[in-house]
């Protein structure tokens, strides 16, 4: 595969996984920031005989039911793992696994494992009240190697936080080479654009702007250039197609709508935290107590929704002070959170304030 412009990010990854200390990486992102890209690339760099890339998200069912799709989809010899008539067996067998598979050569396997989290979906079964603690010790345990990935960066720091061997890395915004690249890509198919190494180019041009305008977050990088494409054209206005994607059936909007859903779900009191968003989403930064007197409820009943809202990562607090985390969704809140969608108008003035935030003038 072609390392001409692979990140910093990786190589150090690639780096701590192969450590003699036996090192266990934790990727952190946001929703959109390339976490499980970078998990299928290093999927593809070890080759699919040698690693195991699993979404927990979407295989965490019933513990039987994992430990089947786990076993079955695996390139690896199971060891010891033994049959599972219960709940708990089953987790226990799975958790073997993990520990004991070996490659076809004998040599140790390596795990990819996407949405670690999830393992606190079997918390709820009998006797796996620490199910996620469980795996944690064994894969600390084994000379099998593994990777974590989580989109939970507070609830993934607690879990791991003095944790050895487990070495949590944030993801990194997308780097300027990159960007271009992506921009240039996603021009090529509608205007037949191609640009040669070496030669800057349009995109190049506007590759530092977009990367301000979207966070430097590869998934809305790779929405805003296809609205650019479809819209504006690869050498036109960005903050003119970043509009044109918050619009309701724009490709930004459906990002941040289901960054939205999927975090509230995660969270507690998800009418009251819709409310708190609502707020600070009309000012911010606010204060426990400016928080409180706007939602009209006790500043104990306010502290317990931004902790909340602060474990699913929407909001942060700095000096006391809270604000969204992802001010895109910030944005996003601010014009789709209400009875009627925006009109046109409304939503060019919000980017445009956006964007003089982020990116002023002659920045």
């Amino acid at each position: 595969m072609n390392d001409a412009w692979r990140s910093d990010f990786e190589r150090r990854l690639r780096a701590t996984l192969s450590s003699a200390d036996g090192s266990i990486p934790v990727i952190l992102g946001l929703c959109g920031t390339g976490r499980t890209t970078v998990l299928r690339r290093l999927q593809e760099d070890l080759g699919a005989e040698a690693c195991q890339y699993v979404n927990v998200e979407r295989a965490a069912t019933t513990p039987e039911r994992f430990l089947e799709a786990l076993v079955a989809a695996s390139p690896f010899r199971p060891g010891a793992a033994a049959a599972a008539p219960t709940a708990r067996a089953a987790y226990d067998a799975a958790l073997t696994f993990f520990s004991e598979a070996r490659r076809a050569d004998g040599a140790p396997a390596t795990f990819l494992l996407d949405g670690v989290l999830e393992f606190r979906t079997f918390e709820s079964f009998p006797g796996l009240r620490r199910a996620l603690q469980e795996l944690l010790r064994t894969l600390a345990a084994t000379p099998n190697r593994f990777v974590l990935g989580s989109r939970y960066l507070a609830r993934a720091s607690r879990a791991l936080a003095a944790t050895p061997p487990f070495v949590v890395s944030a993801m990194e915004c997308v780097e300027e080479a990159e960007l271009s690249r992506m921009l240039a890509a996603a021009a090529s198919p509608c205007r037949g654009a191609s640009q040669s190494p070496g030669v800057a180019g349009p995109a190049d041009n506007l590759a530092p702007l977009v990367g301000r305008l979207c966070a430097g977050r590869p998934a809305v990088v790779r929405a805003l250039a296809r609205t650019m494409a479809e819209v504006t054209g690869v050498t036109g206005d960005p903050v003119a197609a970043l509009a044109a994607g918050f619009d309701a059936d724009g490709h930004i909007a459906a990002i941040c709508c289901h960054t939205y859903e999927l975090r509230l779900q995660r969270a507690r009191g998800y009418g009251a935290l819709k409310a708190v968003l609502d707020i600070l989403a009309g000012e911010e930064p606010l204060t426990l107590t400016e928080v409180s007197q706007r939602l009209g409820r006790t500043p104990g009943s306010t502290k317990d929704y931004l902790s909340w809202l602060e474990d699913v990562d929407l909001v942060r607090s700095e000096q006391k002070r809270y604000r969204f985390r992802d001010p895109l969704l910030r944005v996003w809140v601010r014009l789709h959170c209400r009875p009627s969608p925006p009109a046109p108008e409304e939503i060019a003035r919000e980017v445009e304030q956006y964007a003089s935030r982020v990116a002023p003038a002659g920045v």
